[in-house]
């Protein structure tokens, strides 16, 4: 299937490894340019040569802390006419309220959930009235709403609500703001919230791979999605509907 976002300009944020980097690749096979956003310089510059190798496309690496609302502003001067923007940066810690501290939880809603707004505050505006589309890649804490992941549930259905509010109005500016939540996802990160995700049988015997999230995002980000606005896909095997049943 023909996606038809050839030649389209896309900046994905968290791009250096994981799921973003799956994201860059996965739009650049569908003929996109990438910018790729991530803290790490090295591991971006990797990422962005594997992708043009592959692809032949341009892969821009950035380096930028998007934790800074600084740094926003400088990802967003040089890279406003992006025709696609993917939210993916952060890492939230599990832990139930009284375990992550202050400190941490700040310091994970200012990369994760302010760094999403920040990105969509400049990006919003810049796309009104010459189209375009906002991803967010969010996590399906929201709708799972464990206990031990009390900073990530609550900072989820905060980007959650927040697509579908922005979505809802966004098509009278001929812009689509969307959302994928992926359940667990075979990456480094899962590593970390092993705790969390060991209670919960895995869909299909397996975590999802990046790509299935990544080829997720690019359909939605395509014109083949071109009537889905103010929603937010579950990619999780199903585990979120087996939660609220």
């Amino acid at each position: 299937m023909d996606l038809g976002i050839k030649d389209k300009l896309a900046l994905v944020t968290g791009a250096s490894m994981g799921i973003g980097a799956a994201c860059a690749m996965s739009l650049a096979r569908e003929g996109c340019d990438v910018v790729l956003v991530a803290r790490s310089l090295d591991r971006l510059r990797s990422t962005a040569q594997r992708i043009a190798e592959e692809t032949g496309r341009h892969a821009l690496p950035m380096a930028a802390d998007l934790s800074q609302p600084s740094e926003v502003d400088r990802v967003a001067g040089d890279w406003a006419k992006a025709d696609i923007l993917v939210n993916n940066a952060g890492a939230i810690p599990a832990g139930q309220l009284e375990e992550v501290d202050d400190p941490r939880w700040r310091a994970a809603w200012d990369l994760k959930v302010f760094g999403y707004i920040n990105l969509m505050r400049r990006f919003y505006p810049a796309m009104r009235g010459r189209g375009g589309v906002i991803c967010n890649v969010i996590g399906a804490a929201a709708q799972m709403r464990n206990p031990e992941y009390a900073c990530g549930v609550a900072g989820n259905a905060a980007l959650t609500a927040l697509t579908l509010s922005l979505g809802s109005e966004s098509p009278k500016y001929g812009v689509r703001v969307v959302g994928v939540s992926p359940g667990p996802v075979l990456t480094e990160r899962l590593k970390m919230l092993e705790s969390v995700e060991r209670g919960n049988s895995r869909p299909f015997g397996r975590p999802a791979t990046p790509e299935e999230v990544a080829d997720t995002v690019s359909f939605l980000v395509s014109p083949r999605a071109g009537y889905v606005s103010g929603a937010v896909l579950m990619v999780d095997g199903g585990l979120s509907a087996r939660a609220q049943a």
